[in-house]
Parts: C-alpha cells; sequence; structure tokens
C-alpha cells in the first residue's frame, strides 16, 4: 500500500479510537508511533517519539502557557471574576438584558485574564445565572448568553489555543495574542447586540434590573478590580511594545495578580493551593497533547497526506476564497465532534501549508478565523463543552433549552467570521504595528 492509504487509515484509526473514549492525546501518540512505525521501522519509530517527547517538553515557548494559565487560576480563586461581573451589572444592569450585556462584558475581560473559554464560561455562569434568575431572565437567555459569552476566553488574548497554533505552525505568539484583540471585541459587541435586538422584540427574554449611580460603579472598582485591570494592561501593552517576550508577559500578569490577591487578602492559603495545582494539571494536559499531536503530526508528514492535499486544493479550478470556504466548512463540522485544542494541533499540519503557502493568506489572519471557527464547537451540539459546563450550573434546565437558546449567538458568530473575512485588517493592524 501506498503512504497516502497508509495515513487515511491511520486518521480512521485515531477517530475510532476516540469513539471508543480514548484520551484524545495518547490516541494521537499510539496513532503515530504505530504509523510511523509501519512506514518506516520500530526503532526510527521510538527515536522519533524520545526525540518529539524531550523537544516538546523541555521547550522554553511552552512555558508561557503555564504563566497565563496560572494567572488564570489566581484569578478564579481570588475572586475577581465575581467582582468584573458586579461592575458590569452596575454599568448596564438596569436596561432590557442589561444582566446578559454585562455578562459579555465580564466575559471579555475574564477571558482576557485566563485565556479558557470553560474557565470563563463556569466562573460566569456560577455568577450571573443566579442573578439572572432573581430577575426572572427567560432560562434560554440566561444560560445560552454565558455560554456563548465563554467563547470570547479563547479569542481575547491570552489565548491557549493561539499558543498552540503559533508552535506549530512557528508564528509570533505575541504577535497572535495582539491580533486577536480587535476580532475579540467585535465578537463581544456582536453579542451584546444580538442580546439587545432580542430583549427589545421581546422584553420578557431579559426584564430590567435596578439602576445604579455613580458613586456604586466606582465603588465596584474597588476590591483589587482596578489594579488587575492595570496589570494586565501593563502585561499585554508590553508585549505589544516589545518589553516583554509572551512567556515574560505571562510571568508579569501572574505575579501582579498574585500581588494584588495577597494585599487585597482576597486569596487564602487554601485558594493559592488550589491554583497551582489546577494550573499544574492544566499545563500538563496541554502538554501532554502538544507532545501527541507532534508525534501525529510527524506520522501525517511521512505518510504526504498534507503535501497530497495541498497539491490537490493547488489545482482545483475554484478561487481562493471558495476552497477558504470550504476548509472553514470543514473545521465547523469537526468542531462539532471533536475539542477545541486537539482539532486544532490534529488539522494545522494538514490545512497550514494549503491556505498560508498554495493560497497565499496571512498566517496571523488565518489563526484568528480558526480559532473562532473552532471555537464554535464548544457551543454547538453534540459536544458544545460550554453548555454542558452551563447545564452543570444550571441543573434544572434541560439541554434542549440551552442549544435552542444559542442560535443567535451562532450567527453572530457567523457575522464576525464575514466581517473578518472581507476585511482582513481588523486582525492583522495591531500586530503589523508591533516593534
Amino acid at each position: 500500500m501506498s503512504s497516502s492509504i497508509i495515513g487515511i487509515i491511520g486518521i480512521l484509526v485515531f477517530l475510532i479510537l476516540i469513539f471508543m473514549r480514548m484520551p484524545i492525546a495518547f490516541a494521537m501518540a499510539l496513532t503515530g508511533f504505530a504509523g510511523f512505525a509501519y512506514l518506516t521501522t520500530s526503532a526510527t519509530s521510538f527515536n522519533m517519539v524520545v526525540g518529539e517527547l524531550y523537544g516538546t517538553f523541555s521547550s522554553y515557548n511552552l512555558s508561557v502557557i503555564a504563566m497565563f494559565v496560572w494567572m488564570g487560576f489566581l484569578a478564579y480563586y481570588s475572586g475577581i471574576g465575581t467582582r468584573l461581573y458586579v461592575f458590569a451589572y452596575k454599568m448596564v444592569g438596569h436596561q432590557p438584558g442589561g444582566l446578559a450585556i454585562a455578562t459579555q462584558a465580564a466575559c471579555a475581560v475574564f477571558g482576557a485574564i485566563c485565556g479558557s473559554n470553560t474557565a470563563t464560561a463556569a466562573t460566569m455562569g456560577a455568577i450571573a445565572l443566579p442573578e439572572m434568575k432573581k430577575y426572572q431572565y427567560e432560562d434560554a437567555m440566561a444560560t445560552a448568553s454565558v455560554a456563548a459569552g465563554g467563547v470570547l476566553g479563547v479569542l481575547i488574548p491570552p489565548s491557549v489555543i493561539f499558543i498552540v497554533y503559533g508552535m506549530s505552525t512557528e508564528q509570533s505568539i505575541g504577535r497572535l495574542f495582539i491580533a486577536g484583540i480587535l476580532p475579540g471585541i467585535l465578537l463581544m459587541l456582536l453579542y451584546m447586540l444580538t442580546i439587545f435586538i432580542l430583549t427589545r422584540r421581546n422584553p420578557d427574554l431579559g426584564p430590567a434590573g435596578p439602576k445604579a449611580n455613580w458613586q456604586e460603579r466606582l465603588t465596584a472598582l474597588k476590591g483589587g478590580l482596578g489594579e488587575v485591570l492595570i496589570i494586565f494592561a501593563i502585561s499585554m501593552g508590553g508585549l505589544f511594545a516589545g518589553w516583554f517576550t509572551p512567556t515574560e508577559a505571562g510571568a508579569v500578569g501572574a505575579a501582579g495578580v498574585l500581588l494584588v490577591s495577597l494585599l487585597g487578602r482576597s486569596l487564602n492559603w487554601e485558594g493559592f493551593k488550589k491554583s497551582l495545582l489546577d494550573a499544574t494539571k492544566t499545563t500538563a494536559m496541554i502538554m501532554l497533547l502538544i507532545a501527541g499531536a507532534v508525534i501525529f503530526g510527524r506520522f501525517m508528514a511521512i505518510s504526504r497526506i498534507p503535501f497530497e492535499l495541498a497539491s490537490w486544493a493547488g489545482d482545483l479550478a475554484l478561487p481562493a476564497a471558495a476552497i477558504m470556504a470550504i476548509i472553514l466548512v470543514i473545521y465547523f463540522v469537526l468542531g462539532c465532534f471533536i475539542d477545541a485544542l486537539a482539532l486544532v494541533l490534529l488539522t494545522i499540519p494538514i490545512f497550514y501549508p494549503i491556505v498560508v503557502n498554495n493560497l497565499g493568506y496571512d498566517p496571523i489572519w488565518f489563526g484568528v478565523i480558526i480559532v473562532l471557527v473552532v471555537a464554535m464547537g464548544v457551543i454547538t451540539p453534540p459536544v458544545g463543552m460550554n453548555v454542558y459546563i452551563i447545564k452543570g450550573v444550571a441543573p434544572d434546565v434541560p439541554l434542549e433549552t440551552i442549544f435552542k437558546g444559542i442560535w443567535p449567538f451562532l450567527l453572530a458568530i457567523v457575522v464576525c467570521l464575514a466581517i473578518l473575512i472581507a476585511f482582513p485588517s481588523i486582525s492583522t493592524v495591531l500586530p503589523n504595528l508591533m516593534k
């Protein structure tokens, strides 16, 4: 059999292992090792695995993951998420749908601190849903707005998926971080517009809450929230200005959040230990996924599937935009079944050469588009990780109700994608200004 046929068989075996509930990292590593051994020798495959594991786990670039992940957990255990929501609620909670709109603002800022869609959804869900229930928000609007808001956590920097994409494609992680800022703000505004339109058409979806005065609004910034926002601005601003590497920016952010939390006495010893433990577990999981993906990617490379696909795409009598649309549809469909991080790791070796080398698209822009498309998978059935997280926070709300409320927000993401494709400079203007 040809190497391409072996590659296709390997992909099918990988999918079977996933459906058999094998962890994705192990499924990729096992399939990659076996396929590489079949096409070469077992000794060569063992040497490849050892070399890739050592190269992955000893990489300095991976330390950026640990720093930003820890910063996120410090923010979580110190109660910063709660204070973010209270501040946003004081600002716009008096408008119809105001609590849901405030949730989007809080998700955007908390996502910028933690870089995780699941952590953002879980934190904001625990805070916002009881408040929305108190003011008699319809279940579909309340739960869907929080689940969709979690998507902002992977687009607004720092984002773990951006880190992995940058490492996989050898693109600047700092430039990718900065590239996600304007698209993230755009998506947040589109979410807010969606809520505004829905609640104007049917005010019962999100009744208005009480109006806060300016003294109450300014008071909500106390307790370390204002300081944390300044620290985040310094971290990202230093990255933009070229003062910090991504790892250093993460370290500055984590140290700053820790200092503010300790001075404000919002983080106890137990919370500190939990932040370290959770950050270690999450970082180890991500690193294992990366290692598995690298091994699988070596198998894909030797099977020549990426090259065959690139050649096939180049020979298609279709405009570049049409080929790009096909690739995005593939990403969307796969994202409904495969975890976003794993999907990026799995598909980048295949589609990146096609999009960048054959079609000539900007790699930074493509990174933003891919992160946004795969993020759709966290709120779409049947996997929809954020939906299941919200279901855990609100067990009395049926899954069908949450998914029913998701569709307007999915439409907002599609509109955001269309705008970014029509105006790619939205993603590239800030990275091009970096020193």
